[in-house]
């Protein structure tokens, strides 16, 4: 695959994922490969595993692989928002690190994109979650929590397979969390979201480095700001420069 331009850019984040790495990165190739010209983005949050290694490694194989580190780890939406800055497509597709978002669905979620004229976000809706009773528990309390309150149509905010536009992420204030709102500061810029059903599937190997308990306790802070920025929110002025 060739380094030139590409008009997509797969973000990764990851946090101690190193037998993830190889199988998923081979399932992103095959998905798209020939469609798209694309780079691949992994943000290595501060791994003290061998997720670094394993990225340099394949880098040496494929040109269009990147790596992003941080010293520290900074967590998911930092991950998220560092890739988004650092990627070169005007369509930029998220999705976990663990092996549990399937790779297939991105051609759906970018083409929503490319298709729509007025679509900002195209988000992944979980169908036949592999997680615990409990943490499947806790994912809709705070869904319908998240939506009763927002009135984002988001059944499912948590699902990693996300694409959207570069601009319009850029255009939203950045905040610890922010990944699982996108829906409703997406439509509060105006733009509209596509929705694809996704099938979810085990973790390959390891463990959570993200904590679950945002979805619902911490997060309550951060779902009172959102409420508070769309309510805040005025009507982009129409802008026109006068010429001399």
């Amino acid at each position: 695959m060739s380094s030139s331009q590409p008009s997509v850019s797969i973000v990764v984040p990851v946090r101690n994922e190193a037998d993830n790495i190889a199988p998923l990165i081979e399932e992103i190739t095959t998905a798209l490969d020939g469609r798209w010209a694309y780079e691949i983005i992994y943000v290595n949050d501060g791994s003290t595993d061998a997720t670094g290694e394993r990225l340099a490694s394949i880098m040496t194989q494929r040109d269009n692989l990147r790596q992003l580190r941080h010293a520290r780890s900074g967590g998911q939406s930092a991950a998220v928002r560092s890739g988004v800055r650092a990627a070169r497509g005007a369509i930029v597709a998220t999705l976990d690190g663990d092996g549990q978002n399937n790779p297939a669905f991105l051609p759906d979620l970018i083409a929503a994109v490319e298709k729509g004229s007025n679509i900002g976000l195209a988000a992944g809706q979980r169908v036949g979650r592999k997680d615990t009773g409990f943490k499947k528990f806790q994912s809709r309390v705070a869904n319908k929590v998240r939506n009763a309150i927002l009135q984002d149509g988001t059944r499912d905010t948590g699902c990693g397979l996300k694409a959207f536009r570069r601009d319009v992420f850029l255009m939203m204030p950045y905040f610890d969390g922010l990944h699982r709102f996108l829906p409703a500061l997406v439509r509060r810029e105006g733009f509209d979201i596509a929705y694809v059903d996704v099938i979810d599937r085990p973790r390959r190997s390891g463990v959570s480095n993200y904590g679950f308990f945002d979805r619902l306790w911490i997060g309550i802070m951060d779902l009172a700001g959102v409420w508070w920025l769309i309510r805040r929110k005025k009507p982009t002025p129409e802008v026109t420069e006068v010429q001399a």
